[in-house]
């Protein structure tokens, strides 16, 4: 499925939709912080969502119940993904680069999340296979390359 990017006021809207899950109308209306929008504003938000692929439509007699299409995590891999390709040349490695350089992430979260993942790559889960490359020292890179070749020669 595509995923068509969002505007601001979309994007706002949607952080109250996926809490919500499956909803009406009226439980927008009731659960929207205030200054609450008018209804007929909702109301076309809602459509422009249905249009973008966000939402689906179930009539229950005169009244509409709506319910999410796609879920938070799927358009929060797409904005990342989008970010890395359009700012980052699509390497994790800079956006993390840029991350503590901007003090955005501490040393101390980088060590705690690469302790935290050093078992799952150990593992060789394939979801964490990316963090090889950014988390493993120029040391660790030669090793691993090294036995790479070493199994090569053993298989000749």
């Amino acid at each position: 499925m595509k995923i068509n990017h969002l505007t601001s006021a979309e994007e706002n809207l949607m952080r109250l939709l996926w809490r919500l899950g499956s909803f009406y109308l009226k439980d927008i209306m009731e659960q929207h912080p205030e200054p609450k929008p008018h209804q007929n504003t909702v109301s076309t938000y809602l459509k422009i969502l249905i249009e973008k692929g966000y939402l689906s439509t179930e009539k229950e007699g005169r009244i509409f119940r709506y319910h999410i299409m796609v879920p938070v995590e799927n358009y929060r891999k797409f904005l990342l993904t989008q970010l890395s390709d359009n700012f980052f040349n699509g390497s994790g490695k800079e956006i993390i680069s840029f991350m503590i350089h901007e003090h955005v992430i501490s040393a101390e979260d980088l060590n705690d999340f690469n302790s935290n993942l050093k078992p799952a790559i150990q593992k060789k889960e394939p979801e964490f296979e990316y963090a090889n490359e950014v988390l493993n020292t120029k040391k660790e890179k030669k090793k691993s390359k090294d036995k790479k070749k070493k199994k090569k020669k053993e298989k000749e």
